[in-house]
């Protein structure tokens, strides 16, 4: 039955106001996916599913490895990159240790390593809405378990500039652990932008995030991993609760394959920025150029007020990122989606 509804739907599933009631713009999702080549791959993995997934799991985890040049040890497997988000804010902020991030910031890792008694020391971002590098910097201490860095970061959608990264998780990488959260960074478009993994090669004190997620649009099926020198690898990985399943490992191994659907996804995404950069142009309100899949702007309104009057034009936004209650984090949806959220800001603007 259920294999039946699969082979029965569109070839490219967009998400669509009629399926959710509403223009759903909030949650930083890829509308395109999964591609055909991808739904060929989940159904073909159904004669699999009566079957425990370690094998595959270990043989998806080697694939990631010769991916990012490095061994199977460096890498732990995590059902969407905020399970190795949770189970590293556990790692390093059990019984009170410290974790220094900037703010605001995705904070998933933050808020779960709070429940276990973690101590949460945030640095406002810069009044350009940058990474404060040399704030974060200052305020490690001897207890600083860890530092957090999301980059591009979300929901500024901000790019640390290559030099200064380096810079900063060279120089913090000896004095503590430093996190990478690159859930995004298949979007930037600087030419030779480093990830952190390089440095993960170098032995040094790194870890980082990885999400299939976005550019592969397979955000309902909680993939991800975390790359991190083995013994470091080694203490979150006995922290993971979770395992992925059959059609998630066939999923991401046919995503790896399918380069035409890659190379269509980040330019559906970029067409769908400049439309929204356009709108927001027009009406003269102020955004931070985005390297990700979303667009951070200031509305000028209290978020709170912007939300409503959004949703009741049937348009659903980001949620609030205190202190900066004028502005509003918008993702990219399908072009028509976009349209309509153009369509429905000008009206609220325009007030």
């Amino acid at each position: 039955m259920l294999l039946d509804i699969l082979k029965n739907r569109k070839p490219e599933n967009v998400i669509t106001e009629t399926e959710y009631d509403y223009v759903r713009l909030s949650a930083n999702e890829n509308p395109l996916g999964p591609s055909k080549k991808v739904r060929k791959a989940m159904m073909d993995a159904f004669d699999k599913v009566c079957r425990y997934p370690y094998e595959e799991t270990e043989a998806l985890a080697e694939l990631i490895a010769r991916k990012e040049g490095v061994s199977r040890g460096h890498i732990v497997i995590c059902v969407g990159s905020s399970e190795g988000l949770n189970a590293t804010g556990l790692t390093y902020g059990v019984n009170g240790g410290e974790i220094i991030t900037a703010d605001p910031v995705y904070d998933f890792l933050m808020t779960y390593a709070e429940r276990f008694g973690a101590f949460i020391n945030k640095v406002p971002l810069t009044k350009d809405m940058r990474h404060d590098l040399a704030e974060m910097k200052r305020r490690i201490t001897s207890r600083t378990s860890l530092v957090f860095v999301c980059n591009p970061n979300n929901p500024t959608g901000d790019l640390i500039p290559k030099e200064e990264l380096l810079d900063f998780f060279t120089s913090v990488s000896e004095r503590t652990t430093v996190f990478s959260d690159e859930a995004y960074c298949d979007y930037i478009t600087e030419p030779d932008y480093p990830s952190m993994i390089e440095l993960v090669k170098e032995g040094k004190n790194v870890i980082v995030s990885k999400s299939f997620s976005k550019v592969y649009a397979l955000a309902g099926l909680r993939m991800g991993y975390l790359v991190a020198r083995p013994d470091i690898a080694a203490r979150i990985r006995k922290n993971i609760m979770a395992r992925p399943n059959m059609m998630a490992i066939a999923a991401i191994k046919a995503s790896y394959e399918d380069e035409e659907f890659y190379a269509k996804s980040l330019a559906y995404n970029m067409e769908c920025k400049q439309y929204v950069y356009k709108i927001l142009e027009e009406l003269n309100l102020y955004y931070i150029p985005s390297h990700t899949n979303f667009v951070f702007f200031n509305s000028g309104i209290d978020i709170r007020q912007l939300r409503v009057q959004m949703r009741d034009k049937g348009i659903a936004i980001g949620r609030p990122f205190l202190p900066h209650t004028n502005w509003c984090r918008i993702s990219m949806g399908n072009m028509e989606d976009m349209i309509k959220f153009g369509e429905a800001l000008k009206q609220v603007i325009n007030r």
